[in-house]
C-alpha cells in the first residue's frame, strides 16, 4: 500500500513537472491593432501556444524581465513634447506566475524620447533605457517592490553621421550590459559608434570606460548587440549597412575582428537589419532584415577565432521581422513580424543552425519584442 502511495505521488510530481510551461511575452505597438503586452503559455515540445492574459500599455516595443521573474520592465515608445509630460517612459509591471498576469506598478520618465529598448542588471538593481529619437538614455535604480525611481542618470549623446536622413543626430538604439555586468554598451545609430561605460554596481555611477567608444564605418548605423556564451566575443548589427561586425572581447574593451554583409550576393534593394542574437550554444549566430528581404541570416561561429561564415538565409514568412528569439530550450526560433501581425515558429536544427518552418503561428498584432518567463 505504501509503494502503491509513494509511486502515486511520482507520478502527480512527474505530470506536474511535466505541465510546467514558460511564459512568453510580446511587446506590440500599439498605434496599430496592438493592445499592449500579450503573455502566452509556450508548450516547448510541441511549440503550441495558448494566451493567457493581455496587458493594455502604450507601444511597449521592447521588454526586460528582471532576474527573480517577478517584475518586468517595458519602454513606452512615444514621444510627446507638450504640456509638463516630455517624452517616453518606463513601466515596471509585477509578473503573477500562478495566473500569468501583469499589474502595472508605476512608471518613469524615460529621460528622452521614444525609448526602444530597456535592460536590467543580473542583480536586479538597476534599469536602463535607451532613447532613440532624443539620443539620450537613462539610469533607473529599481525599488524593493521591482517599481522604479526617478532616473539616478540621464546620459546625452553628441554628433552626426554621414546620412543626413538618419544621422542628423544621436540615435541611441540599445542599452547592453556586459556578462559580468560591469560594463554597458549602448550602440547609437546617429553617430557610428558604441559608447562604452564602467558600471560600478554597488553605487550603480555609470562613468565613461577607458576606452569610451568602438567606431563603425560611416553610415553604418549601429542597432542591436550581443555577447557569444564563452563571453570572448561580441557581435553588433549595423541597420543601414546591413553587417555583423565581430569582436574580441576583454573587460570592456572590443577589439575588431571581422565586418561581415547579413545579405545575399545577389541582393538588391532598400535594407533594415534589426535583431542579432547568438544561439544557446554558442555555434551560430542570426539575424534580421526587414524592407524587401524579410529574412534571417544564419552564421556559423568558429569556436577558435570568434569569426562569422554564412550558414544560409531564411524567409520569415511574413513583413518586417523586427525582433526575435529562442525559447528556453533552444531548439525553436520566434520571429516577429511587425506588419504581418504574427509570429512565425521556426524549429532549429541543432547541428546545422538551420530553420524549418514548424507551421505552428500566434496571430499577434504588430509585435516587436519577444521575451520568456520560465
Amino acid at each position: 500500500m505504501r509503494l502503491k502511495f509513494l509511486l502515486l505521488c511520482l507520478l502527480a510530481c512527474n505530470i506536474a513537472f511535466a505541465q510546467k510551461k514558460p511564459y512568453l511575452l510580446v511587446g506590440t505597438y500599439t498605434n496599430g491593432k496592438g493592445q499592449g503586452i500579450y503573455v502566452y503559455n509556450f508548450n516547448t515540445k510541441t511549440g503550441d501556444d495558448s494566451l493567457i492574459s493581455v496587458t493594455k500599455t502604450t507601444n511597449p516595443s521592447y521588454l526586460a524581465v528582471a532576474p527573480n521573474n517577478k517584475t518586468v520592465y517595458a519602454v513606452n515608445e512615444t514621444h510627446d513634447t507638450t504640456g509638463s509630460y516630455i517624452g517616453g517612459s518606463v513601466t515596471a509591471f509585477s509578473f503573477d506566475a500562478g495566473n500569468g498576469r501583469l499589474t502595472d506598478i508605476g512608471k518613469q520618465n524615460s529621460g528622452g524620447t521614444d525609448p526602444c529598448y530597456v535592460s536590467v542588471t543580473n542583480n536586479g538593481k538597476y534599469v536602463f533605457a535607451g532613447n532613440y529619437s532624443s539620443g539620450t538614455f537613462a539610469e533607473f535604480p529599481v525599488k524593493d517592490d521591482g517599481s522604479l525611481d526617478t532616473a539616478s542618470q540621464v546620459i546625452a549623446h553628441n554628433g552626426t553621421g554621414p546620412n543626413k536622413d538618419r544621422q542628423e543626430g544621436p540615435h541611441v538604439h540599445s542599452t547592453v550590459l556586459s556578462p559580468d555586468n560591469n560594463y554597458l554598451f549602448v550602440p547609437n545609430l546617429g553617430i557610428d559608434k558604441v559608447m562604452i561605460y564602467k558600471l560600478d554596481k554597488i553605487t550603480g555611477k555609470l562613468t565613461p570606460a577607458p576606452t569610451p567608444f568602438a567606431a563603425t564605418a560611416g553610415g553604418a548605423g549601429p542597432r542591436h548587440f550581443d555577447f557569444a556564451p564563452n563571453k570572448k566575443y561580441a557581435y553588433l548589427i549595423t541597420e543601414m549597412g546591413a553587417n555583423v561586425i565581430a569582436y574580441r572581447y576583454e573587460n570592456g574593451k572590443l577589439e575588431k575582428l571581422q565586418d561581415i554583409s547579413i545579405l545575399p550576393k545577389d541582393f538588391k534593394g532598400q535594407v533594415g537589419a534589426a535583431d542579432i542574437h547568438v544561439s544557446h550554444d554558442g555555434k551560430f549566430l542570426y539575424t534580421s532584415n526587414r524592407d524587401i528581404a524579410n529574412n534571417i541570416t544564419i552564421f556559423s561561429i568558429n569556436q577558435t577565432t570568434g569569426k562569422l561564415t554564412v550558414a544560409g538565409f531564411q524567409s520569415t514568412l511574413g513583413k518586417s521581422p523586427r525582433n526575435f528569439n529562442f525559447d528556453p530550450t533552444g531548439n525553436f526560433l520566434l520571429v516577429a513580424n511587425q506588419r504581418s501581425d504574427d509570429i512565425i515558429i521556426f524549429k532549429i536544427n541543432r547541428k546545422t543552425g538551420m530553420l524549418t518552418d514548424t507551421g505552428k503561428r500566434i496571430e499577434v498584432p504588430n509585435p516587436v519584442c519577444i521575451k520568456w518567463i520560465e
